[in-house]
């Protein structure tokens, strides 16, 4: 879910980035979960039905990271994938909410493609998707692979993204929730993993998706905010840790609230109606101090071509050609835009006989 403050964003406040070469050599730390969850949602059969090898393992999410990374690096970012850890107890309410939308969702797939509706098929398995361990294991095997770094995160994913950025190691968090700009990232990019063109739900229109950045400053000081004001309006719109949020509270009013009140604590507690207990102080706490780890190392190896073949090829039947075409694109992409070493000058930098 993560917290929805869209309509809280001003669009002067939003770089579009038109052409990905502008973020050529820049570090962008991933989440993980949000993208291999974009993968299994939008790499479908028509009737919703994920791609699956000769066994019946779903592999909508190793296609997904396999040639959104190759497009990413011949672009010249340098990726990194940022994995979550053990969830917050904080978060057990949504995780319990989410299970229950998943288990609805698919008893509805079910029934869609019993009745023929191939459209809402669709549309229920997307939400019906499930991200497993052994996904996630086979994500990071192939990471592995291919030379692509990751970090496993303490706890939330984008919360250590947003560590990395703030320490230096990462221009930017890549993630299509806002909760990175709650944990401090100074930047974020959203529609990194899903640009292009993407269907409209329930019509036959179609919408170019551009990445888009938001650089935290620049929105603090056109919202004449602090970070800790931000965090308050995610509190009261509604977050991973509350997702309910509070009654007959959208984003404006949050934002109205705060900038009059000055705090969540000292809004009237009259004014903050809720259907269960929410600890406001406990999950602003999480968002200014969530756990975080310095035990981790981003290098960039050159790939092994053999193990990625063995992986897509023979474990998960991938096309041997789409494959093969792939990683020739991904090493020269490697060499020229990660190692530093430019392809195909060797014959005009020859040494004299």
């Amino acid at each position: 879910m993560g917290v929805n403050l869209k309509d809280l964003i001003p669009e002067d406040a939003k770089i579009i980035i038109e052409n990905m070469r502008v973020l050529k050599g820049k570090v962008i730390a991933i989440d993980a979960y949000n993208a291999l969850y974009q993968f299994l949602a939008a790499i479908r059969q028509p009737d919703g039905t994920p791609l699956m090898d000769s066994q019946g393992r779903i592999t909508s999410h190793l296609s997904g990271l396999f040639y959104r990374t190759i497009n990413l690096v011949e672009e010249g970012l340098k990726i990194v994938y940022v994995f979550d850890g053990k969830p917050p107890e904080l978060k057990a309410r949504e995780l319990e909410r989410r299970r229950a939308l998943k288990e609805e969702s698919a008893r509805k797939y079910e029934a869609a493609v019993e009745a023929g509706d191939l459209e809402a098929a669709r549309r229920y398995a997307m939400m019906a998707s499930k991200l497993t361990d052994e996904m996630v294991k086979e994500a990071k095997k192939l990471l592995d692979a291919l030379g692509v770094p990751y970090v496993q995160a303490p706890a939330e994913g984008e919360a250590q993204a947003a560590y990395l950025v703030k320490k230096g190691d990462a221009y930017a968090s890549a993630s299509q929730d806002y909760d990175s700009l709650l944990f401090g990232s100074p930047r974020l990019i959203r529609n990194l993993t899903i640009s292009g063109k993407r269907k409209l739900p329930r019509r036959e229109e179609y919408i170019e998706v551009k990445p888009e950045m938001i650089e935290l400053n620049t929105l603090l000081s056109k919202l004449n905010l602090t970070l800790e004001n931000l965090v308050d309006i995610g509190i009261l719109v509604g977050t991973d840790y509350n997702p309910e949020g509070f009654e007959g509270i959208g984003v404006k009013k949050a934002y109205q609230l705060v900038k009059t009140y000055g705090s969540i604590e000292k809004i009237p507690k009259a004014l903050l109606k809720s259907s269960v207990e929410v600890d406001v102080l406990e999950i602003k706490k999480y968002f200014l101090q969530p756990p975080v780890t310095d035990s981790y190392k981003i290098e960039w190896r050159e790939p092994d071509e053999k193990l990625v073949f063995e992986i897509l090829v023979n474990e998960h039947d991938f096309s041997e050609d789409r494959v093969k075409n792939a990683l020739e694109r991904f090493t020269k992409a490697y060499k020229e835009n990660i190692k530093g070493v430019q392809t195909g000058l060797g014959k005009w930098f020859a040494k004299p006989s």
